[in-house]
C-alpha cells in the first residue's frame, strides 16, 4: 500500500515537473513594445496583442487602392493569413512599392516576393524565406530602395505568447521608420 502511494505520488510529480518545463521551454518573456502610440492598418481579424497604445483599424483591400492616403492614417498595415492570396495579386505591387509604409504579412512562409514582383504567385511559388522558420514577413519600400524583415517564433512554437512578441517586435521595428525612411 505505502508503495503504491509513493509511486502514484512520483508519477504525479513527475507530469507536474515535465508540464511546467514544457510551457517554460515553449514561450519567452520578452519586453513589452514601449515605444510611440501606433496606428496601423489591418486586413483581417484584429490580432491581439499586449501593448495598449498600439491601435488597430480594420480596412478593404478597396482602401489600401488609395494608397496615397495610407502613410497620413497608418504608421503600417497588416495583412492576416487569410488574405495572402488575394494580397499577393499584381494590382496591389504598386500599393506595396509607392505607399511609404511598411506592410506585414502574417505567416507568409514565402517571403514577401510574391507581393512586389509580378506574375509571381503566392500559391505556387517556391520563393521562401531564407529561414524557414519565419511567422511574418515585413516590407518597406522607400524611392527605389527596399527593407524586408522577417520575424520568427521562440522555439518556432505556436502559441499566444510567442505571438504576440513577435507583434512587440514588429512594433520597434515601425517605430525605427521615420519620416518615410528606415533608421
Amino acid at each position: 500500500m505505502m508503495k503504491r502511494i509513493i509511486l502514484n505520488a512520483l508519477i504525479i510529480l513527475i507530469v507536474i515537473f515535465t508540464t511546467g518545463c514544457t510551457s517554460i521551454a515553449d514561450t519567452v518573456d520578452t519586453p513589452l513594445y514601449s515605444g510611440k502610440s501606433l496606428s496601423l492598418g489591418v486586413v483581417g481579424e484584429i490580432p491581439k496583442i499586449r501593448e495598449e497604445h498600439v491601435h488597430f483599424t480594420n480596412i478593404s483591400f478597396d482602401e489600401l487602392e488609395d494608397y496615397s492616403t495610407l502613410s497620413s492614417k497608418y504608421d503600417a498595415v497588416v495583412i492576416m493569413k487569410e488574405h495572402l492570396q488575394e494580397a499577393d495579386d499584381n494590382k496591389y505591387i504598386k500599393v506595396y512599392t509607392n505607399a511609404g509604409v511598411p506592410f506585414f504579412f502574417i505567416e507568409a512562409t514565402k517571403s514577401f516576393m510574391p507581393f512586389v514582383l509580378e506574375d509571381v504567385s503566392f500559391e505556387h511559388s517556391s520563393l521562401t524565406n531564407f529561414n524557414y522558420d519565419m511567422y511574418v514577413t515585413g516590407y518597406f519600400q522607400t524611392g527605389e530602395a527596399y527593407k524586408s524583415w522577417g520575424y520568427g517564433l521562440y522555439n518556432d512554437k505556436v502559441n499566444e505568447p510567442n505571438i504576440k512578441d513577435v507583434y512587440s517586435r514588429i512594433f520597434t521595428t515601425i517605430e525605427s521608420i521615420e519620416n518615410g525612411t528606415y533608421k
